[in-house]
């Protein structure tokens, strides 16, 4: 037999039950979201992500976010992680395209490229190539014309294997038909440049943003930049279509999130970076930073990889890339 007493038991956890429920709290204030950032600190993307979470703070009350770098094989490591983390809306990963589009065609990953949910990208930095100040090469061509005297013994390093970096130096081998020059690859902008600054590698690939500092100060010197025009930030550094070799190339740089993403948490955080990248404080702390934006939300992001995988897919199937 059930007495009053337990009936009366039960009733108070029923009535109890929902307004527990409705004491927890909710998405994101619940603990920190992490932003993992699939390269090493001081590089490109780091800079990028570190410069427009806290913003996004700012319009997405609640949340805190925390960064985690997971550097290793060209940024796979830190592309699987983000894809593999649970859908809840407390994992966000920085991502670079191509990058994210090329290492699946080239060996086994964990991760399906457009499967990702597209947030916001938010840089497009045109590739460059850059030297040491002592070294001999001033142009593009400068260092084509020593390649062909020096078939396969010139080095050059890039932030890995099927990076944007690796790519437009494979497209420039072909276009000026080169025998393959000697690529050496690193897990991220920031060790790539030191290996440069000690005179280790004779020739880099990177970013025109990430290296414009040490340009500036005359530590290093940029041969071209990769851009359909000349950036504002580096107005003297002519492109490599100005000296004769059609290329266009860069690195987008933008925030994913795990595929399955809920609408509703896509939705509020798409709404927190697009008001954050609008931020005149972010403005502000881009240009001083020399950031190439290029802002594009939800399915804009999305459309922008889509056309990018169908180009990566098509040189794919030209020419193969490899070590």
């Amino acid at each position: 037999m059930i007495t009053r007493r337990q009936l009366a038991g039960a009733g108070i956890g029923l009535l109890a039950a929902p307004a527990a429920l409705r004491a927890q709290p909710a998405w994101p204030t619940e603990k920190p979201i992490q932003a993992i950032v699939p390269y090493p600190p001081g590089g490109g993307v780091d800079v990028m992500t570190r410069l427009v979470l806290p913003v996004v703070e700012k319009h997405l009350p609640g949340a805190r976010f925390v960064v985690q770098n997971r550097a290793g094989a060209g940024g796979q490591i830190g592309f699987e992680a983000s894809f593999n983390s649970a859908p809840d809306g407390y994992t966000i990963g920085a991502v670079a395209v191509p990058a994210i589009n090329t290492i699946p065609r080239e060996r086994a990953a964990r991760y399906r490229p457009m499967d990702y949910t597209f947030l916001a990208n938010v840089v497009d930095d045109p590739n460059t190539i850059f030297v040491p100040p002592n070294s001999p090469f001033r142009t593009v061509d400068d260092l084509v014309q020593a390649a062909r005297a020096r078939p396969g013994r010139i080095n050059y390093g890039t932030t890995g294997v099927g990076s944007d970096d690796h790519i437009l130096m494979l497209a420039l081998q072909a276009q000026a038909r080169l025998e393959p020059l000697e690529h050496v690859p690193f897990a991220g902008a920031a060790p790539l440049l030191a290996q440069v600054l000690g005179g280790h590698i004779e020739v880099g690939v990177g970013n025109v943003a990430e290296i414009l500092g040490p340009m500036r100060e005359g530590r290093v010197r940029a041969l071209g930049q990769a851009a359909a025009e000349r950036w504002s930030a580096a107005p003297d550094l002519p492109t490599f279509r100005e000296q004769g070799f059609d290329l266009v190339a860069g690195s987008a740089r933008g925030i994913i999130a795990p595929p399955g993403l809920p609408d509703a948490i896509r939705l509020r955080l798409e709404q927190g970076f697009r008001a954050a990248l609008a931020d005149p404080d972010f403005l502000r702390d881009a240009a001083r930073a020399s950031l190439p934006l290029r802002i594009a939300i939800g399915a804009d992001y999305r459309q922008l990889v889509q056309e990018v995988d169908n180009r990566v897919q098509e040189l794919w199937q030209i020419r193969p890339w490899g070590q």
